[in-house]
């Protein structure tokens, strides 16, 4: 892994659902020890951007890069980073026990 002096970095970003194009080149980078807050309405791409970078969707085009690493084809169990879901319930429908 090639170290960098950017920890993320996101180029021309781009993700489609069909015809509805949902990010349109997508560009920003966090410094090593940085800090980012997504701020945006419903519907505006936020979740998707994440959903993104955690390798749980794959983008149309563009590229992220993780301390110089392009990660996009990575799954998401291979990628070093973390999501914390909004809703802590991942399977509602279940008992801790279970």
């Amino acid at each position: 892994m090639m170290q960098t002096g950017v920890s993320l970095d996101v180029q021309n970003l781009r993700k489609s659902w069909g015809k509805t194009e949902v990010l349109m080149g997508v560009d920003f980078n966090i410094a090593p020890g940085g800090f980012l807050t997504l701020l945006g309405p419903s519907g505006c791409g936020k979740t998707t951007l994440l959903r993104l970078i955690a390798g749980f969707d794959h983008p149309s085009a563009g590229r992220i890069r993780l301390h110089g690493e392009d990660i996009a084809h990575l799954p998401p169990y291979k990628r070093p980073v973390n999501t914390v879901f909004q809703n802590y319930a991942l399977f509602p429908h279940m008992t801790v026990a279970q």
